[in-house]
C-alpha cells in the first residue's frame, strides 16, 4: 500500500499498472489515474487497519486514508483496499470507499425546546444551545 501511495506522489503511473493484479489490468484507466496523480498535492498516508497480508497469507486488506489537495481544496480518500498474492508477489485487486461510521449517542438528544441540561430553567435554545 505504501509503495502504491508513493507511486501516486511521484506520478509513477507505470508502477501503478504493474502493481495491479494481472486479472484486473484491462480495467486500468491510465488517463484518469495520471490526471489525479498529477493534479493533486499529496500530504500523507494513514494506515488505519490491516487484515491478513502476512507471509503465509494469500490475501490481505488495508484500510487507509490518503490526504491530498486538489484544485486548492484539501481532501481525504478513505478506502478499504484488497490485495492478493500471485506467483509470490502482492498485487492490488480492488478498493472501495469506506462509509462514515454511524454516530450512536450515549445520552438522549436534547431538543431546542427542551429544558436546558445546565439546570437554568430556560429552554435549551435560549441557553446553552445558542
Amino acid at each position: 500500500m505504501r509503495a502504491r501511495y508513493s507511486a501516486y506522489v511521484r506520478k509513477e503511473i507505470d508502477y501503478l499498472l504493474s502493481s495491479l493484479h494481472p486479472d484486473h489490468r484491462a480495467d486500468f484507466d491510465e488517463k484518469s489515474t495520471r490526471k489525479w496523480a498529477e493534479n493533486s498535492e499529496w500530504h500523507k498516508l494513514d494506515i488505519l487497519e490491516t487484515f491478513g497480508g502476512g507471509p503465509e497469507d494469500n490475501e490481505g486488506r488495508v484500510e487507509f486514508i490518503a490526504s491530498y489537495t486538489e484544485q486548492g481544496i484539501k481532501k481525504e480518500h478513505h478506502e478499504l483496499a484488497t490485495f492478493s498474492k500471485h506467483e509470490g508477489n502482492w498485487y492490488f485487486v480492488s478498493g472501495g470507499a469506506v462509509p462514515p461510521k454511524q454516530v450512536v449517542r450515549s445520552t438522549p438528544k436534547v431538543g431546542r425546546n427542551d429544558p436546558c441540561t445546565c439546570g437554568s430553567g430556560k429552554k435549551f435554545k435560549k441557553c446553552c444551545g445558542r
